[in-house]
């Protein structure tokens, strides 16, 4: 009986990390069932990319009050699940503050710990109070109707009662350390939670064992389901906002890509020696398909982007289009992509690892036609995103789709390419017409 907690804590560990790897395992196969893209050019630049925009919150700044509530629970958050490493240790071996014996770094180290854990607090309820009381306008879109409205108070939620347990546990320990309690050593420093210790004043020490173990317990199993929700929150970018930036494109933002098959085919056209009338050989490749009207056309970065995204909105926000009563949202684009990931995901989980196919598609069952042509290719969404996320590639390559597969340009575009075919310009003008404007009085 001795060695029951452990045990229970040992089971809790590995099935929490389990589901965790489970999840992980998930994620990365659909991400891959996104085309191939090699994207190892300038890695040093790639790798300041990331160290500056998502370790150093550099484009989360640019909104300076959201930007400053971020960072702190942000680095709060990452910093106070350091003592996880010894909660686990502790929870293992059943020891107690096995690291107490650092003594004054380890007094500095939980002082540092409460005194975030106080300012996450303060952060979360700002934040919360933003979305719930003051109701900003980019938390109230349509797209954010139903669950992902709930999933962000629900990580507030979360984080507001992992960092209360964080400090009941630590108050409890301290009103214990100064009661002399058995394996209750004086180690620590309690800047925050000593405040609050005079509540438990009164309590006997069974009692207040009881409260320390039970605050120790629900906050590392807190911590467990957490990291188990991030799979199924927009929260994921905690994980994935480090390799999106990595990845980020680093192209001018104006710059598109081209098709090589297009571009073959122009080289071609213009090269002198070349038999526009030769058939392919036989061996010769089938072009793949034009643009993209499902993510298995996207690339795995796109899909990557589609996981990372976390629903802020600021792309939306910054989107003239959106501003002025269209359909498109930025955000609402993402948040597609990844729904009809993972309901793609869900139909090769009940195929035994076979996609069948299911009739639907990304384009028309998700995102419409009205939403992708609403777009003015600003950039403005790609420079707003605070992780490097770029909403604009699946626009332009479902365009791309909708116009080489599809023939289903809108009029206007039709005729300025019929324009751009026959006189050289956008202009339903004959060349020798063009300068007629020059001449009248």
């Amino acid at each position: 009986m001795q060695y029951l907690p452990n045990v229970i804590f040992v089971i809790l560990l590995l099935a929490g990390i389990g589901f965790f790897v489970k999840n992980v395992s998930k994620l990365k196969r659909n991400i891959f069932l996104g085309k191939e893209e090699s994207l190892t050019d300038d890695k040093p630049q790639r790798w300041k990319n990331m160290a500056k925009i998502a370790l150093g919150q550099s484009k989360m700044v640019v909104r300076p009050i959201a930007g400053a509530l971020h960072i702190i629970v942000y680095v709060g958050f990452v910093i106070i699940n350091i003592e996880v490493l010894e909660i686990i240790l502790d929870g293992i071996f059943g020891t107690h503050r096995m690291f107490a014996a650092l003594g004054p770094v380890y007094d500095f180290l939980i002082g540092s710990f409460e005194v975030l854990a106080l300012l996450v607090i303060v952060a979360v309820v700002i934040f919360w109070i933003r979305r719930n009381v003051i109701k900003l306008q980019r938390f109230f879109k349509p797209e954010m109707e139903g669950w992902p409205k709930n999933d962000g108070n629900l990580i507030l939620y979360i984080e507001l009662v992992l960092m209360i347990l964080f400090l009941t546990m630590n108050g409890a320990d301290y009103q214990l350390q100064q009661m002399g309690a058995d394996h209750y050593a004086e180690a620590g420093a309690f800047p925050i939670s000593s405040i609050i210790a005079p509540v438990f004043e009164g309590m006997s020490i069974s009692s207040l064992v009881l409260l320390e173990r039970t605050a120790w317990w629900l906050h590392i199993a807190g911590i467990l389901f957490f990291l188990n929700y991030l799979y199924y929150s927009k929260h994921l970018h905690i994980l994935l906002a480090f390799p999106n930036t990595y990845y980020g494109k680093l192209t001018p933002k104006g710059q598109f890509k081209n098709l090589q098959s297009v571009t073959d085919e122009v080289k071609m056209m213009m090269d002198p020696d070349a038999d526009p009338y030769a058939e392919p050989s036989e061996d010769a490749a089938v072009p793949d398909k034009f643009g993209a009207s499902d993510v298995q056309d996207l690339s795995w970065v796109q899909l990557l982007n589609a996981y990372t995204c976390t629903e802020c909105g600021r792309c939306t926000s910054e989107c003239p289009a959106n501003q002025t009563g269209k359909k498109l949202s930025p955000r609402k684009i993402m948040m597609d992509t990844r729904d009809r990931l993972e309901e793609v995901g869900k139909n090769i989980d009940a195929n035994k690892g076979e996609f069948k196919d299911d009739g639907k598609q990304l384009l028309n069952d998700y995102i419409t036609p009205e939403e992708l042509w609403a777009c003015t290719s600003c950039n403005a969404c790609v420079q707003a995103c605070p992780i490097s996320i770029d909403p604009l590639s699946i626009i332009m390559d479902m365009r791309q789709y909708l116009v080489m597969e599809q023939s289903a340009a809108p009029t206007d575009l039709n005729n300025m390419m019929g324009n751009i075919e026959n006189n050289g310009a956008p202009w339903p003008f004959n060349q020798m017409d063009r300068l007629n404007w020059s001449k009248e009085s």
